[in-house]
This record gives structure tokens, sequence and C-alpha cells, in this order.
């Protein structure tokens, strides 16, 4: 199966499409529609620019020979709608074939699909509204076909067009980021200046569209990121792009595994102490195992 047109919508509506190498909140260069050099298809770099149409090749590049072969293994079976959000799943996390959503989709039991899905939400350690609102959507688009509402093509007369799927907290976040640098964000608070962004964007060799999307946002996320405050959440903030783990560890670890694990660390711990201690506790055992306390002395 391939990912379709409104999949592709779907993704790029969390992604954003950018045509200038940028590098992202924690210093990946990234193009496109959030392509990093993980992709496979291209190696960001200082100074490199892309069409548009290039974008849309090397996304779908992508897919075909990295995302969309792993979401049909992972789940075979999936229709339409369903492939289409595990593909935005794979495509921000890398993660289908170890997360324990799809064996809850495989069983037909959505409730605990949508449970283990949304347990992706973090960047850096942190919940990131972002994320949290991308998991929705995904969780709705793979059991309601809900590919939610296309982002609004115009913005308010001199404000900047936003072109991720941001709340009104994030996008109030980066204005009041950019008025704390002295740029002139504007009186209407619906939006951010068009002229303060186009600004900020020549200051810090962006390409100037006055528009607010990814490269714009994740530079300012950089700028602010000594005060320990996330602007905005989704991929932007915990690297974005295809194949960023939004968590170090699988968050939907199975606590099944959890036995094994502590079993076998403990194991190793006990094999230390004891190799480490071994004439101690050959003395202490002599008596009651003197067979052990031989087998300790022995080893050298």
């Amino acid at each position: 199966m391939r990912t379709s047109e409104r999949g592709i919508a779907f993704n790029e509506r969390f992604e954003g499409v950018v045509l200038r190498a940028y590098r992202d909140p924690v210093g990946i260069w990234t193009i496109g529609a959030g392509l990093t050099a993980a992709s496979g298809v291209v190696d960001p770099g200082p100074g490199m620019v892309i069409t548009a149409e290039e974008a849309s090749r090397l996304m779908a590049e992508a897919l075909r020979t990295r995302y969309e072969p792993a979401v049909n293994r992972a789940m075979p079976g999936a229709k339409q709608h369903e492939f289409d959000g595990a593909i935005s799943f794979h495509w921000n996390t890398g993660a289908i074939e170890r997360a324990s959503w799809v064996p809850a989709w495989a069983s037909g039991n959505m409730a605990a699909m949508r449970e283990r899905l949304a347990r992706w939400n973090k960047g850096g350690g942190k919940v990131l509204p972002g994320l949290v609102r991308r998991r929705k959507a995904e969780a709705d688009l793979i059991q309601y076909r809900d590919y939610g509402v296309p982002l609004r093509a115009k913005a308010p007369r001199g404000l900047a067009r936003v072109t991720l799927d941001l709340s009104r907290d994030e996008v109030r976040a980066a204005r009041d980021a950019l008025k704390a640098r002295d740029y002139a964000v504007g009186e209407d608070t619906r939006g951010i200046a068009v002229d303060a962004v186009r600004a900020f964007q020549t200051d810090h060799d962006l390409t100037v569209d006055g528009i607010l999307g990814r490269a714009t946002l994740s530079t300012l996320q950089r700028s602010i990121d000594a005060r320990g405050k996330s602007l905005v959440g989704g991929g932007l903030v915990a690297g974005g792009g295809a194949e960023t783990a939004t968590n170090v560890l699988p968050p939907d670890l199975p606590l099944a595994w959890t036995g094994p694990v502590a079993l076998v660390l403990g194991g190793l711990l006990v094999a230390y102490l004891a190799w480490t201690y071994r004439d101690i506790l050959a003395a202490k055992l002599q008596a009651r195992l003197p067979r052990v306390a031989a087998f300790l002395r022995s080893i050298k």
C-alpha cells in the first residue's frame, strides 16, 4: 500500500515544507518535509536549497524506500486511512516496528490503541502539546477516518501566515518570544505582525517570506533554549522530521519486560560482587558450604 494524497497532506500539516536547509531545535540539519540525513534520501547542510518539486520528490522517495515498506510489514491488511495515520507516526518517530499500539490495533482494541499511541508525546523528556495533538489526530485518523481540517490558507491582513498545526497558546508563545527580542509584533493579538517575522528571518539568515513555519519556529526555539522553556510542541521541539524518536526509550515498553530485565541486571550485580569479594565469601561459607567455598577460592 502507498500513502494517499490526503495522507501526505496530513503529514505535511504537522511537518511543514521548508525549501532551504535549517537546523532544528537540537541542531540537526533539516530540509523539505522534515527530512534529515536519517531519511536516507538527502543529506541537508548549510546553504542547501531545493524546489517545491524536489521536496515532493524526496518525500515520495523516502516514503517508497523506507517508511511505507516498514508500515506494510507492521500492519498487513491496514485500510488506507489506518495506513496513512501509521505513516505519520512512523515519519515522526521511526518506531512503527516496536510500538505497542500496533498489536492493540491488530487485535481490534481501539481503546488500547489510542492509549498506547498517546504515550508517544515527549521530546527532551517533556510532554509537548504539539505531540499530544499530533498523536490524537493520528488516533482519530486510524479509528475514525478523520483527516482533520486543512490549515487556513490566508492570515488576517498584516499578520504572518502559520503553516503548521499550532495552538493559540503556541502562537502566543512565539509572539511573546519575538516581542522580548524587540521585534514589533503588532497590536493584533490574534497573531504576529508579518513584518516582525520577516525581520527575524532576515536577522537569522532564513528565507524571508513572512511565514511562521518550521524553520522560523525552530530557530526561535533555539534562541530561547537557555531559558529552559519549550516554545512549540510537536516535531519542532523534539527535533521533528523523518525518524525523530520522541523518547529515548520506548514509552510503551511492555510491563512484562521489566521483571526479566531486573533479574538479568540483578544477576550481573550479584556475580560481580561475588567475584570481587570471593575470598571473604569463601571464609564465611567454609563451615556450611565447603564445596562452594572451595570453588570461590579456585577462581583466579
